[in-house]
C-alpha cells in the first residue's frame, strides 16, 4: 500500500485533448485559487428587485460625485441610466437618442455589396458583412457623466441632477464610436466625424473647443491603421487605442503638436469596446484567437484555455464580449456568448497575479468592479442587476471542478484504491467522484459522489483517473487529496 497525493496546480488547462490536461484541472464552475488553495467564488444577490432596465446593459461605470455621492451610470441599447447608491434609477437618456440594435446582425438588405454585383430583384447570398450590436463607452469628466453610443455618435454629457437628461457636448465631433477622457482632461473622440481611423480631442479642461489653434490643446489624428478604432484606456500616464487590427499609444508632449501617436502592436486587434480592461500599470483586452496585454509593450498572454473559448465562441455576436476586472482578487473577467447562444453565457477569467486561468458559466452582459461600492455590479440581459462576490448563491448553477487525466501508479499496472484520507477545512462541505479509464480513449467508469469522511472507504481501479470535487453552498476550501492505491496486475 502506498499514499498517491493528488495535488494539482491553480487553474484550468484545456487546450488540445483531454490527455493534454494530464495533472492538471480541465474544467470548473465559479472556483477560484487563493493563495493556492482551492476555494468557492462568491455568490449573487439582486441589487433591488423594482429594478429593470430597458434595452440590454452593454456598458457599466460607477464613479463618485464631488459630494461623495456615488452613482452606475449603466447605457443599454436604448437608453442612458443614472443609479444612485439608494436604488434610484434615473432615466438619463438624451432627447432624440438614436435607439440601436441589442443583437449583431447580417448586413444583406440593399446597397450592400459592390456596384453591377449580381442581377436587380434576386436574393443575395449571404455577404459576411456583420453589423455589431450596439454598444456604449462611458467615462467621467470630472463629477460629471460623458459617454457615446456607437448606434448614435453623439458624444453626451450629464451634470447631475434629477429628471435631467444627458445632453450634447457643444461643438464635439459627430459620427462617433466612443470617447475617452485622458489624464491631462482632454476629451478623445474616437472614429470622429465618421473617420474609423481619426482621433479628435478636446481642449484640456475644456471639453466645448474641438478646433485647433494656437491659443488652445484641441486637435485631430489619423492613425495610420489599416483597422478601425474599437476601444481605448489610459494606462501609466498614456492613452491607449486599440482598433480591430492593431494598438497606438498617445504621449501627451504639449504645444504645438499636444499629443504624440505611436503603433504599440500589430496583430492585437480588440474584438469589441468594452473587451478591455485597464489597472494601475497595464491594460488587457480580448482578440480574435488570443489575449493580449499593453504594460509598455504590447504582447499575447499565455493562455491555457484558449483552445476551448475562442473554438465554442458565437463569433457572430462577438461585439458583446466585456471585460471586468475584479480587483479584490486580481482577476479580469471576460463575459462572451457561447456557440449556442446569442447573448453572454460563459466567463473566461485571468488572475494576473497567480498567473492562472479558470472558466464557467455566466449570464451576464456588463459590469463594473468594487470600489465605490461595495460589491462587483453586473447586469443580466432582461435588465436585472445583481451585487456579486456576496453570500453564497448561484442560483441554478452547480460549483464543481474536475481535473484531467491523473496517472495512479507508474501506468504499466493497474492500480486499486481502497481508501480516499481527504483535506477539507469543514469536513462534508464537497463530495469527490472519480472517473477511471484503463486506455485514453476507453470507456470510462465513474465511481461516486462519495460524502467524505476522515477516511473514506472506496473502492475503484484503473490506469488513469480523473477527479471532481462538487461543492455544496458553503465557504469551503479543499487542500490536497490523498489515495491509499494498491499495485494490481498488467493488462
Amino acid at each position: 500500500m502506498a499514499l498517491q497525493p493528488l495535488k494539482l496546480p491553480p487553474g484550468v488547462f484545456r487546450n488540445g485533448t483531454e490527455l493534454d490536461s494530464a495533472g492538471r484541472w480541465y474544467d470548473a464552475n465559479f472556483v477560484r485559487w487563493v493563495e493556492g488553495v482551492l476555494t468557492p467564488i462568491g455568490g449573487w444577490q439582486e441589487r433591488d428587485d423594482a429594478i429593470s432596465l430597458t434595452g440590454v446593459a452593454r456598458s457599466m461605470l460607477a464613479w463618485r460625485t464631488n459630494a461623495g455621492a456615488r452613482w452606475i451610470g449603466i447605457g443599454t441599447n436604448s437608453k442612458l441610466y443614472a443609479i444612485d447608491s439608494s436604488n434610484t434609477v434615473e432615466d438619463i437618456t438624451p432627447t432624440g437618442f438614436v435607439t440601436g440594435n441589442a443583437d449583431a446582425t447580417l448586413a444583406n438588405g440593399f446597397g450592400i455589396g459592390s456596384y453591377g454585383q449580381g442581377y436587380y430583384g434576386t436574393p443575395r447570398p449571404d455577404s459576411g458583412i456583420s453589423i455589431p450590436p450596439d454598444t456604449w463607452m462611458l467615462d467621467t469628466w470630472g463629477e460629471y457623466l460623458v459617454g457615446c453610443a456607437t448606434s448614435d455618435g453623439e458624444l453626451y454629457e450629464w451634470q447631475l441632477g434629477s429628471g435631467v437628461p444627458a445632453a450634447p457636448i457643444a461643438n464635439a465631433p459627430t459620427g462617433c464610436s466612443g470617447l475617452i477622457v485622458s489624464n491631462e482632461r482632454a476629451l478623445f473622440a474616437l472614429g470622429a466625424d465618421g473617420n474609423p481611423r481619426k482621433v479628435a480631442w478636446s481642449d484640456i479642461e475644456d471639453n466645448t473647443t474641438w478646433t485647433a489653434a494656437s491659443t488652445n490643446n484641441a486637435g485631430s489624428q489619423l492613425l495610420q491603421t489599416p483597422g478601425k478604432l474599437m476601444t481605448a484606456r489610459r494606462v501609466r500616464g498614456e492613452t491607449l487605442f486599440v482598433t480591430d487590427t492593431d494598438a497606438h499609444i498617445a504621449t501627451f508632449v504639449g504645444q504645438p503638436y499636444v499629443y504624440t501617436f505611436e503603433k504599440a502592436g500589430r496583430a492585437c486587434g480588440a474584438v469589441s469596446p468594452n473587451c478591455i480592461a485597464s489597472l494601475d500599470n497595464f491594460a488587457v483586452w480580448m482578440g480574435r484567437n488570443s489575449f493580449h496585454i499593453y504594460d509598455g509593450y504590447v504582447r499575447d498572454i499565455p493562455c491555457d484555455v484558449s483552445d476551448y473559448v475562442f473554438s465554442d465562441m458565437n463569433t457572430d455576436q462577438i461585439g458583446k464580449v466585456y471585460a471586468v476586472n475584479i480587483s479584490e482578487f486580481s482577476e479580469v473577467w471576460w463575459l462572451y456568448p457561447s456557440s449556442n447562444s446569442n447573448e453572454n453565457d460563459r466567463y473566461v477569467l485571468w488572475n494576473y497575479k497567480a498567473n492562472y486561468w479558470s472558466i464557467g458559466e455566466l449570464a451576464r452582459t456588463a459590469g463594473t468592479d468594487s470600489g465605490v461600492f461595495k460589491n462587483p455590479v453586473m447586469a443580466t440581459a432582461d435588465g436585472s442587476l445583481y451585487d456579486h462576490e456576496l453570500g453564497l448563491n448561484y442560483d441554478d448553477a452547480s460549483v464543481f471542478v474536475e481535473s484531467g487525466p491523473v496517472q495512479i501508479g507508474n501506468g504499466d499496472r493497474i492500480m486499486y484504491v481502497n481508501e480516499i484520507i481527504p483535506d477539507e477545512l469543514n469536513q462534508g462541505d464537497v463530495t469527490l467522484t472519480f472517473i477511471s479509464k484503463y486506455y485514453p480513449n476507453a470507456t470510462e467508469r465513474t465511481y461516486g459522489p462519495y460524502s467524505l469522511t476522515n477516511p473514506t472507504s472506496v473502492r475503484f481501479n484503473g490506469r488513469q483517473l480523473k477527479m471532481r470535487i462538487n461543492a455544496t453552498p458553503s465557504d469551503w476550501r479543499v487542500g490536497t487529496q490523498r489515495l491509499n492505491v494498491i499495485a494490481g496486475g498488467r493488462r
